[in-house]
């Protein structure tokens, strides 16, 4: 294999498993701070004297969630696939109640035009563009949309996987949109004061989507309880999101160490009797709860290493596509599920949308910009590609020999 390709291999896997990593890394910590929420509104709220953890409370919550996905993730692949269809239930049927209920309680409800046609000018950031501010709220739901390729990483424990796999990817999209559009509507006509939503001094302490579901419960009944049922239908779901994610980051690390990719790959890629690679599990929670550890020193710090989640994965997408339709579009072999005569027009579609939310993804979310404000994923981005090329340079190039088949594994 020519070194080119050899360094292409090791230059997308190396983005993919540190994207995945961080997506660990940005999922449990977000529902460590969502129950840190759920416990102040528990306790009377910011207002009424309520405990509001500290960031090293947060942080023990964070490794308490990374030890469970991994305990879950040591099970038999049997268990893992209950979970994952109870994951699935729980998510759909937790969105619709969600969507529902939300703006059925509400005493006051926002109209279409404000939901459809406001943006937030008076968002204490500086910006007051609109067209900007459209162009930053597409990054939520591309980091949203990240991870749908976890059924590519179980492929190797799925039946009819050339089939079955594509159209889980495509599934995931399709079902997240649809379901996700219609809990964003339902959400967001709850929604009358953005301001006080974003306000450090409300109940929830400033966490907007807590202060949405309480304040809907409370004004209507006379107490918030309700709306912290709701936040706790949220925290499953978000508990089955890191589930998910450990698994796909335990199943790219064993593939890529059995292609010996990874520093000690012997013994990441080293299974049980049950047929998990439990290594592969356990490296994946240290080095997750190991990236969440700078938020301790600096939120800046923490924001820019889980930027690389979005970027990161989505460069790790965007490469494959993009030397399919150039170097490799007259060799290229398809499979038995392919989108024929359109295959290399989506492809294209694809590399120049992501090129794109990378420039967006890098563009400053705050003004004036100082040291504290600044939008630090290009330097953690480029630090990585750094680090990566340095590596092939210096290391990889001498020993890397490319992906390995089953049968080789097996032989």
């Amino acid at each position: 294999m020519a070194h080119s390709l050899k360094m292409k291999l090791l230059l997308i896997s190396r983005f993919n498993i540190v994207g995945q990593w961080a997506v660990t890394t940005s999922v449990d910590f977000s529902l460590a701070q969502l129950i840190q929420v759920i416990i102040l509104l528990s306790t009377g709220g910011k207002n009424g004297g309520g405990y509001e953890a500290n960031k090293y409370v947060t942080i023990a919550f964070h490794a308490g969630l990374l030890v469970l996905h991994g305990i879950i993730n040591s099970l038999p692949i049997s268990w893992l696939s209950f979970l994952g269809q109870l994951a699935a239930i729980w998510n759909v049927l937790g969105v619709f109640v969600l969507m529902i209920a939300i703006p059925s309680v509400a005493t006051e409800r926002a109209s279409a035009k404000f939901v459809f046609t406001h943006f937030n000018t008076d968002n204490g950031e500086g910006i007051n563009s609109k067209p900007y501010i459209f162009l930053l709220g597409l990054l939520m739901s591309q980091y949203t949309l990240t991870g749908y390729d976890a059924s590519a990483h179980m492929t190797e424990e799925t039946k009819d996987a050339d089939r079955n796999g594509p159209k889980g990817i495509i599934s995931s999209v399709g079902i997240s949109i649809i379901v996700g559009w219609g809990y964003i509507l339902g959400i967001t006509f709850a929604v009358t004061d953005i301001p006080y939503l974003l306000n450090e001094n409300n109940d929830a302490g400033g966490y907007a989507i807590a202060e949405i579901f309480y304040m809907a419960f409370k004004r209507r009944y006379g107490h918030g309880i309700g709306g912290i049922i709701c936040l706790a239908i949220v925290a499953v779901a978000i508990f089955f999101c890191g589930m998910s994610s450990v698994t796909s980051n335990s199943r790219m690390v064993y593939a890529f160490s059995r292609d010996g990719a990874m520093p000690l790959s012997s013994l990441w890629h080293k299974v049980n009797k049950q047929e998990v690679p439990i290594y592969a599990v356990w490296l994946s929670v240290l080095i997750s709860f190991c990236m969440a550890l700078t938020s301790l020193g600096s939120m800046v710090a923490f924001q820019a290493m889980v930027s690389i989640a979005t970027i990161g994965l989505y460069i790790a997408y965007a490469l494959p596509i993009f030397f399919r339709v150039t170097l490799a579009q007259k060799r290229f072999v398809p499979g038995p599920f392919n989108l024929g005569r359109y295959g290399v027009i989506v492809g294209w579609i694809a590399v120049l949308w992501v090129v794109t939310i990378s420039i967006l993804f890098s563009l400053p979310v705050s003004y004036p910009i100082t040291i504290e404000t600044l939008n630090y994923t290009p330097v953690a981005v480029g630090c990585l590609l750094i680090l990566v090329v340095s590596y092939w340079i210096i290391s990889g190039r001498r020993w890397f020999k490319g992906p390995v088949t089953n049968i080789q594994v097996k032989l």
